[in-house]
């Protein structure tokens, strides 16, 4: 039982450690080619987007506005994936483990 006990520890300590690198790993994701950027952290916090100033349009916010959450979505998308794809790799593909992710 002590030998599950510590490799239960050391399963821990390694998805705590995978979740803070992934928290401080930066993804971006972009839109109308590349006009239109977001950048997220592992955790899907939102750490910048920037607007090429040709894209911007006064009497077509509206589609700016859609290339702003499309750009959101990709970096956010990527950064689930990536999440996904490490703690897969840390547990054998065991998921469910509640309070981990």
């Amino acid at each position: 039982m002590d030998k599950l006990y510590k490799q239960a520890q050391r399963m821990q300590a390694e998805l705590t450690l995978a979740q803070e690198e992934l928290e401080k790993t930066v993804f971006e994701g972009a839109s109308g080619g590349g006009m239109v950027k977001a950048k997220v952290n592992g955790q899907g916090d939102v750490l910048a987007v920037s607007v090429s100033p040709e894209v911007v349009d006064p009497n077509d916010v509206e589609m700016l506005e859609d290339m702003i959450i499309s750009a959101i979505k990709e970096a956010m998308r990527l950064s689930r994936e990536a999440s996904a794809k490490r703690m897969n790799s840390l547990t054998g593909g065991f998921g469910g483990f509640p309070g981990l992710m």
